[in-house]
């Protein structure tokens, strides 16, 4: 690690700090004796999401907020909510350790942790997520939905 003000190579680490998904050190230059901080993360693999008519483009992550967020649109949902769902689909897609996921795959699992979040939110995105091809199909979902609750209960 270089230093930022004398450009040495030696330091020594004084601190080191968890902090969200990385870890802070603090450190002091051998040399000019200077302290400063670094960070660091791991590098997350490129993942590629394999559209349905075969493109493929960059996982990302805001475009999945949005559409969670406008399914999630006037529901007592908060942004948090909606931030740790995104995450978990995040992780949940890095954890298959494959550099490429259908969007098949990205969509049922936001589909599954919605079902547990809000199913009006659920029933939005599953309309436009499974195209559906008319009223009876639309009717289908929110059956089975409405079985899958008194199941529960």
């Amino acid at each position: 690690m270089k230093c930022p003000f004398c450009a040495g190579i030696e330091s020594r680490v004084l601190d080191t700090r968890e902090v969200g998904d990385g870890i802070r050190r603090r450190r002091e230059c051998q040399h000019c004796k200077q302290r400063f901080t670094t960070y660091e993360q791991v590098a997350k693999v490129n993942l590629l999401v394999v559209k349905r008519d075969g493109r493929r483009e960059p996982f990302d992550r805001q475009k999945l907020f949005d559409g969670v967020l406008r399914a999630c649109t006037k529901r007592p949902v908060s942004s948090e909510d909606i931030e740790q769902l995104v995450t978990s689909v995040e992780t949940g897609l890095y954890n298959l350790g494959q550099a490429e996921v259908p969007s098949r795959t990205v969509g049922e699992m936001v589909i599954e942790r919605l079902r547990d979040l809000d199913e009006v939110a659920y029933v939005r995105f599953a309309s436009v997520y499974r195209s559906f091809s008319d009223l009876e199909a639309l009717k289908r979902e929110v059956d089975d939905l409405m079985d899958r609750r008194s199941g529960d209960a």
